[in-house]
């Protein structure tokens, strides 16, 4: 007979665990003044750039209007207005595979003035695209960018420093170092007020720090107050309408009290995860909302597997007491949890080992999510459902209790 493990001793002793972490983490919330916000969560100027030198650039003397659409594979000038005849001259790359052929291409066109900078046989593949991939030629050379070949990544602490004297100005690793694309967000309180455009002032002080003409503007936004805070607030209905479903579904499914429990047992991971962010001081923004909430499917997906395992006992041994039955259910479904978590976390683990920026934020946040999640299952929504229990028994025999039978004296009276 397979021994069961008495979990049941350690309910309440996992509860103050609970309760002590919460705390830490509502302390910490006070003492380190909220969250680290990213880019998602705050007002303000937002802008994606890349660290790409200047691989060419294109002015425009002739009749009519020229524009210029940089595209994945291809880059087209677009020719307009009186004097010309209205045609779009497509350059596919796998025409004109380096930056020398295309320049020599572009040239060809009547008009059409490009300058090379960059090496001439580095792939024209390696163009970055740019804000102003779609942009008016003029007498202004327009300037295209390319990422040279095994670029060295740029830390993004030197990029915090470049930017530092601008005020209030946050800054996110988007995709992988080796690609040097970042997110730049200026404070909507740094904005206001300033003369001139503040997206040319970032690009002025990157490229002061990096080198002129390296910095390639690939997205530029402002993000209103308003916006924002809309964001704040469809993240906070999206987590409260995920618990209200959770709740519905469980009390269908289930007794109320395994409702309650299970959504006492994703409260505390997210709880937790919560606690983790913000001691850790990991950027709070919509990766981080993902994390929480793919964390709370999972959790759940484990909580409803012990449910029903407890539903199972329950019918096999009726006569059983309940804390016994819980106990087992715990037991028998343990190996199971170990194992699916286990492989869940290698999976997890590598993305955190061989990924960067908000992407390890992620599998970070999901590696502390998974251990509470399997933690909260076993102790906060059995030992809720145990607590239910003991406050079940507790009230039905009071009201089988009899009446205290008055003495006679009294009836006399």
């Amino acid at each position: 007979m397979k021994r069961i493990i008495p979990f049941s001793r350690y309910f309440f002793r996992a509860t103050i665990i609970s309760a002590a972490l919460i705390v830490i983490g509502l302390i910490g919330y006070v003492v380190k003044g909220g969250f680290n916000n990213g880019v998602d969560f705050q007002a303000g100027l937002l802008q994606e750039i890349r660290f790409a030198p200047t691989a060419f650039n294109i002015s425009y003397s002739g009749f009519g209007n020229a524009s210029v659409s940089l595209s994945r594979n291809r880059l087209d000038i677009v020719l307009s207005g009186s004097g010309v005849n209205a045609e779009t001259r497509a350059f596919p790359f796998a025409d004109y595979p380096t930056l020398d052929s295309l320049v020599q291409g572009l040239s060809s066109i009547t008009g059409i003035q490009a300058t090379l900078f960059g090496p001439g046989d580095v792939s024209a593949l390696s163009l970055v695209q740019s804000a102003q991939s779609d942009s008016q030629l003029g007498v202004v050379p327009f300037m295209v960018h390319y990422l040279p070949p095994n670029a060295e990544a740029i830390p993004i602490e030197d990029v915090r420093a470049a930017l530092q004297h601008l005020g209030t100005v946050s800054v996110q690793v988007m995709g992988q170092p080796s690609d040097r694309h970042f997110m730049i967000r200026m404070d909507a309180s740094e904005v206001d007020g300033k003369e001139g455009v503040p997206a040319e002032e970032i690009v002025a002080a990157l490229e002061e720090h990096f080198g002129e003409g390296g910095v390639a503007v690939t997205r530029a936004d402002f993000v209103g107050s308003r916006f924002s805070k809309q964001l704040t607030q469809q993240a906070g209905l999206l987590l409260a309408l995920t618990l209200l479903l959770i709740l519905a579904y469980a009390s269908i499914r289930f007794k109320p009290q395994f409702a309650i429990g299970a959504v006492l047992a994703i409260v505390h991971d997210m709880l937790i995860m919560l606690t983790f962010i913000i001691w850790t001081r990991m950027e709070f923004n919509t990766t981080t909302i993902a994390a929480i909430l793919t964390i709370l499917g999972y959790s759940i997906n484990d909580t409803i597997v012990i449910f029903d395992r407890i539903r199972e006992i329950t019918r096999i041994y009726p006569n059983d007491p309940f804390e016994n039955i819980l106990n087992r259910a715990i037991t028998e479904t343990l190996s199971r949890t170990i194992i699916t978590t286990v492989t869940t976390m290698l999976a997890v683990l590598s993305l955190f080992l061989f990924t960067t920026g908000s992407m390890q934020d992620f599998a970070l946040a999901l590696l502390v999510g998974m251990v509470s999640g399997v933690y909260s299952t076993i102790f906060i929504a059995i030992g809720f459902v145990k607590f239910w229990d003991i406050q079940a028994k507790k009230s039905a025999k009071k009201k089988l209790a009899p009446a205290p039978i008055m003495p006679a004296k009294a009836k006399q009276a």
